[in-house]
């Protein structure tokens, strides 16, 4: 079992900063990659971006450029850095820990809001 636990949503204001932070414990030298995903209202959840145990990241075209994902080890946290927020942004965030081998699993987070005022 893997444990996710986000912190760092809130309100901001179009333009501005957010880092979101999802910190891991339990058997987490199984996991193969973090990501995060977010899901507005009405809206499928969706990819952010992930990052793989090797360090090998990936975004999703609207966000690239603009946020950045990036993990501690010493710490077991991962990051989402976001900046130039606009209101689409708005969303509750999800961080989600996946294991491929022996079967692939999923773990999931609480989540986190995010809103951006325009």
């Amino acid at each position: 079992q893997v444990q996710l636990v986000e912190s760092g949503g809130g309100l901001v204001q179009a333009g501005g900063s957010l880092r979101l932070s999802c910190a891991a414990s339990g058997r987490i030298f199984d996991v193969n990659a973090i990501g995060w995903y977010r899901q507005a209202p009405g809206k499928q959840r969706e990819l952010v971006a992930d990052i793989t145990s090797g360090g090998t990241t990936n975004y999703a075209a609207s966000v690239k450029g603009r946020f950045t994902i990036s993990r501690d080890n010493a710490k077991n946290t991962v990051y989402l850095q976001m900046n130039s927020l606009k209101p689409e942004d708005t969303a509750d965030y999800y961080c989600k820990a996946r294991r491929d081998y022996p079967t692939v699993m999923n773990y999931w987070g609480q989540g986190t809001q995010v809103t951006v005022s325009s």
